[in-house]
């Protein structure tokens, strides 16, 4: 296997990309960004300077993530999803002048692996979406989400879990708190907020 590269798209060189993934018509890939194997970039997907993303990772066409974001493994990325970078966005300083690089601090979202973010959301700068999380498409993600969450609405909020496999779970008859793949018969259980993946 090899890189593939549409001739209309925009890699820096000193990009890193991995064996078998491929970067479609008018993406860019910026600066210094790392991207693992068998990667799918789509049409007019933003990467940006330092970003670094895992193996496997799919962002659907005009996904925009800003630097410094961290995708892991096996990370979705919708599309048109946006991973912002600026707590307090402005073009300008207080006394007019065009902000600069050195004008502001970049924060950058983190996306946990196996994650997926639905098309047009966004993942205001800073937060983290946890492992195996789901964000429904159109949410706006202002905190940080629990591993195998489900999450929603503007802002935010869970409203279930979901597995491995991406189905919603299903909380077990009789048995408080413990929740089941219909999809895989995966067990997870659910103490104070957070749900665990039984091995």
């Amino acid at each position: 296997m090899s890189v593939r590269i549409q001739p209309s798209s925009q890699v820096d060189e000193s990009a890193e990309l991995g064996e078998g993934t491929t970067i479609w018509d008018l993406a860019q890939i910026r600066e210094e960004a790392r991207l693992g194997r068998g990667c799918i970039v789509g049409r007019g997907a933003y990467v940006g300077p330092g970003v670094r993303i895992g193996d496997h990772v799919k962002l659907q066409n005009y996904a925009l993530v800003y630097e410094p974001a961290e995708l892991g493994d096996g990370v979705f990325i919708g599309p048109a999803a946006v991973l912002t970078n600026d707590f307090y966005p402005r073009a300008v300083d207080p006394e007019g002048r065009i902000k600069r690089d050195g004008d502001w601090e970049a924060a950058g979202v983190v996306v946990a692996e196996g994650a997926s973010l639905g098309a047009r959301s966004v993942c205001v700068a800073g937060v983290r979406v946890g492992r195996w999380a789901l964000v429904a498409a159109g949410a706006v993600v202002s905190k940080d989400v629990p591993d195998f969450a489900l999450v929603a609405g503007v802002p935010a909020r869970r409203i279930g879990w979901v597995g491995r496999a991406g189905v919603r779970l299903v909380e077990r008859e009789g048995e408080p708190g413990t929740w089941e793949c219909p999809r895989t018969g995966a067990l997870h259980d659910e103490k104070d907020g957070t749900l665990i993946e039984r091995t």
